[in-house]
């Protein structure tokens, strides 16, 4: 009997600071999908760069386990355009497995940077999220505030950018800048899941927030503070994309960074309900209109501020904060939240993502 399903190559862990957080949402992603639909072919990139194909169960791809399978075969994406995966066998010789359409579950960089995207463009492979291009704009901080900026589509933070060659002159500049206003958070330009960020509240913090951020990348954006709910939307779709209602971040750290996310059950996200409607739109649609000025396509996550106004945060200001366009797919991840409680059930948004894919190659 001739199995219909597509072969759905399911990329996760890589070479990147969030490579724990790529193996839980790709092991909630293998619990929720149609297995009558998809036939899995998952690969997983250790943290030095080796990929393998293997076969895990949730719990040990979660878990980091899946690393020292007994059956992990060496594989690699062939790179002809014959849209398949070549693993390497006991005997030496190499097996082709057809690939059908991939679903990168990479956060951070090496996989959400545009880096992916382009392995798989040249191999001809549909695969689910943004291209290249937009996938490089959005994962850069810097970029992606300039060219929203540029399109004057929403409120920004006050920020300044700062290279290595500026450390010497890094402190007095940021102080001039911010004309000595604190407190700021300094975060590298690419990285994810908050790593690197620090908040920092005096001119003495400064440059140790610096380094911290400089060893996640070579280009570090310092912002003011914004005082104001961290409010987040989810946007679905190619051509014609749409925006999930509207979520809230309550982080049990100071600020929402990777321990508040991941490792202090305090945490928590919510659906907004007590904004009326017309503030509710104005997010929404900010969210569609950069989602559109980036270049986005299949899924993206928006985030805001929004600081309280005169009469409450029904008249409060909306701040773009930044845009992951490979969210969080964990448990408590907010994209998968803002869908469900929008009518779309995890399994059914795991379908579209597919959908989008294979649209977007038109295949």
């Amino acid at each position: 009997m001739t199995d219909s399903r597509l072969n759905l190559l399911l990329l996760f862990g890589g070479v990147s600071s969030e490579h724990e957080v790529s193996c839980v949402s790709a092991a909630s992603i293998l619990e929720h999908a149609d297995h009558e639909k998809y036939n899995f072919i998952t690969v997983g990139i250790t943290k030095n760069g080796k990929w393998y194909l293997t076969e895990p169960d949730g719990k040990a791809m979660a878990s980091g386990q899946w690393e020292t399978a007994a059956g992990n075969r060496p594989a690699s994406i062939s790179m002809d355009r014959g849209r398949y995966l070549l693993s390497l066998k006991d005997d030496g010789s190499y097996e082709k497995t057809p690939i059908d359409v991939a679903f990168p579950v990479l956060h951070g960089k090496n996989g959400e940077d545009g880096t992916m995207q382009g392995l798989l463009e040249i191999a001809g492979i549909p695969y689910v999220g943004s291209d290249t291009k937009s996938s490089a704009a959005c994962m850069d901080k810097a970029a992606a505030k300039a060219m929203v900026e540029q399109a004057e589509v929403a409120a920004q933070a006050k920020a300044c950018v700062i290279h290595p060659c500026d450390l010497n002159e890094a402190s007095e500049a940021v102080g001039i800048f911010f004309k000595e206003e604190y407190p700021l958070f300094v975060k590298p330009a690419n990285a994810g899941s908050s790593v690197g960020i620090s908040k920092v509240k005096d001119a003495k913090q400064l440059p140790d927030a610096l380094a911290k951020a400089f060893a996640e990348d070579d280009k570090v954006l310092v912002e003011e503070a914004i005082v104001g709910r961290e409010i987040e939307t989810a946007v679905l779709g190619n051509e014609d994309p749409q925006v999930s209602c509207v979520g809230e971040i309550f982080s049990a750290g100071e600020f929402y960074d990777y321990e508040s996310k991941y490792q202090n059950a305090a945490s928590r996200t919510e659906i907004v309900t007590d904004l009326c409607k017309e503030k509710e739109d104005e997010i929404r649609e900010t969210a569609l209109r950069i989602y559109n000025v980036l270049g986005c396509s299949g899924m993206a996550r928006v985030d805001f501020f929004l600081v309280e106004g005169e009469h409450g945060y029904d008249d409060g200001k909306v701040i773009f904060n930044e845009v992951n366009t490979i969210p969080g797919f964990t448990q408590i991840s907010m994209y998968p939240q803002l869908w469900e409680a929008s009518g779309l059930p995890y399994d059914k948004l795991i379908d579209r993502l597919i959908e989008l894919a294979l649209e977007k190659a038109g295949k």
